[in-house]
């Protein structure tokens, strides 16, 4: 079954792209045609690249990594912040912090700070012995926190992937991204550098329905390799408690062939221990 068809990419306008006179050269191999001064991207080949990301996307949290979705262009924050909590993803849709994945350490720490402001905020005597000038300040403190960080509130580590959209206005998490050597799958627009992109998807990057579509693609990706994951999973707990039964005949076999090994060995014992009898039946006298 595909991914998506492209009457889908086309009702999302994917294949709109930027006017001619805004353009990257560099995406000329992912142009159709230009249509009244704007390029038309080829969606024959954003469908192939589109199956390239997904396996790319399943593959990866099938084996435990995860996502991090980075969109902080107004057009794509709904999207982005959406479709990452539909998945129980990462996500960045506000504003990238330089060093979010290089410096991640400093970026743990506030993200430490930023729970124990929540957990103060919950806490019903949390603002106790506190003027209300301190405690509008924590606030002022959590609120911007949670603005800029609380998409990636839980993320204990830099991410195993990246979904972007839009990579010129994301060219920090793209350097960041390299630099760590962390792979990151991304819209490119007529506009983009494709060589900056791992795996590229050839899209509109402006339009909400366009962003949508292509972030909750990614989403479905997620939700295939964590069907993958526990599928394996099962099928490994599977073998191993067959390999267990497996070792339990095999042991009960070794001990029933040992106990018959004895008793075969006792009746040897006990027949040589009888008295031997002559060819009339009759018992030879033992000597003296």
């Amino acid at each position: 079954m595909a991914v998506v068809t492209m009457r889908e990419l086309l009702d999302a306008g994917v294949h709109f792209g930027h006017q001619t006179r805004r353009w990257n050269p560099k995406m000329r191999r992912f142009i159709f045609t230009d249509r009244n001064g704007i390029y038309i991207i080829d969606l024959q080949q954003t469908l192939t690249f589109i199956d390239e990301a997904y396996e790319f996307v399943k593959e990866t949290v099938a084996h435990g990594g995860n996502i991090l979705y980075v969109g902080t262009k107004k057009q794509a924050q709904e999207a982005i912040a959406n479709e990452a909590q539909r998945v129980g993803m990462p996500y960045v849709n506000h504003r990238w912090l330089g060093g979010m994945l290089t410096n991640f350490q400093t970026v743990a720490k506030r993200l430490h700070r930023l729970k124990e402001l929540q957990a103060m905020d919950a806490a019903e005597d949390g603002y106790a012995g506190r003027t209300k000038k301190e405690v509008l300040m924590l606030t002022r403190e959590r609120n911007k926190l949670e603005r800029v960080l609380g998409g990636i509130a839980d993320m204990s580590k830099v991410p195993s992937a990246l979904w972007i959209v839009d990579t010129n206005k994301e060219h920090i998490a793209v350097s960041e991204a390299k630099k760590l050597n962390i792979p990151d799958v991304a819209i490119l627009d007529t506009n983009c550098d494709p060589e900056v992109v791992d795996y590229p998807i050839p899209g509109n990057d402006d339009a909400i329905r366009a962003t949508t579509l292509l972030t909750s693609i990614i989403s479905s990706a997620v939700e295939a390799g964590r069907t993958a994951r526990a599928e394996r999973q099962a099928a490994a707990a599977k073998e191993t408690a067959g390999d267990a039964e497996v070792a339990e005949i095999v042991t009960e076999a070794e001990q029933e062939n040992a106990a018959n090994a004895a008793e075969i060995a006792s009746e040897e014992v006990a027949d040589e221990e009888k008295p031997a009898e002559d060819k009339s039946g009759e018992q030879t006298p033992a000597a003296e």
